[in-house]
């Protein structure tokens, strides 16, 4: 990438994946990620090439906005599940929105204190989530629901889909009597989305 293109990117907006550099030439900083040398935008944000100190930084476009980083508590929503491990789409930071598309993986060794035997026992492919980013590894959030404040925020029957009430330590779908099981936090049903 010469400095004439760099110069084109710099201030411009930027879209997660779009190439900024390498780090031969540039330090990537934040809102930025490397992949096989080659620095990419994390987020939507507008790009910054420091070339004074040779390096480059994606800033959110948005004020309020947040990206995930390891210690922080997400929302999400769970995607393809497999018996040791289900994608989630990540949503939310906190208590802010997120700036550009980021998945999680949550594997069923950082689920609970007590052996698990499969992640049906925790959540299912739609459920909503709250989890901690306990590790970035390979540009992947890797989640964690350990703590008696995560896990399922809101249920969804397997059968008909209808959000499902907890009941004592098991869930029950409203609709079609289903009983299912889940991990879920204290709070759950509370979380307004």
């Amino acid at each position: 990438m010469n400095l004439k293109s760099l110069d084109q990117k710099n201030g411009n907006i930027v879209l997660p994946g779009e190439r900024l550099g390498v780090i031969e030439e540039f330090i990537p900083d934040s809102g930025t990620y490397v992949k096989d040398s080659v620095i990419y935008s994390k987020i939507v944000g507008k790009a910054l090439m420091d070339l004074l100190n040779k390096r480059v930084s994606v800033y959110p476009i948005m004020n309020g906005v947040a990206t995930p980083k390891v210690g922080a508590i997400i929302i999400g929503q769970v995607g393809n599940a497999q018996t040791d491990n289900v994608l989630v789409r990540i949503f939310r930071v906190g208590n802010k929105k997120i700036s550009g598309v980021f998945g999680g993986i949550l594997h069923i060794s950082d689920v609970s204190d007590r052996y698990i035997n499969s992640m049906n026992e925790v959540c299912k492919t739609g459920d909503i989530i709250r989890a901690k980013v306990i590790s970035e590894k390979n540009q992947i959030f890797h989640l964690a629901t350990q703590d008696k404040n995560l896990g399922v925020l809101y249920g969804f029957c397997s059968r008909c889909s209808t959000v499902m009430n907890l009941d004592r330590y098991e869930m029950r779908c409203p609709k079609c009597g289903s009983i299912e099981k889940r991990k879920t936090t204290i709070d759950y049903g509370t979380e307004s989305l």
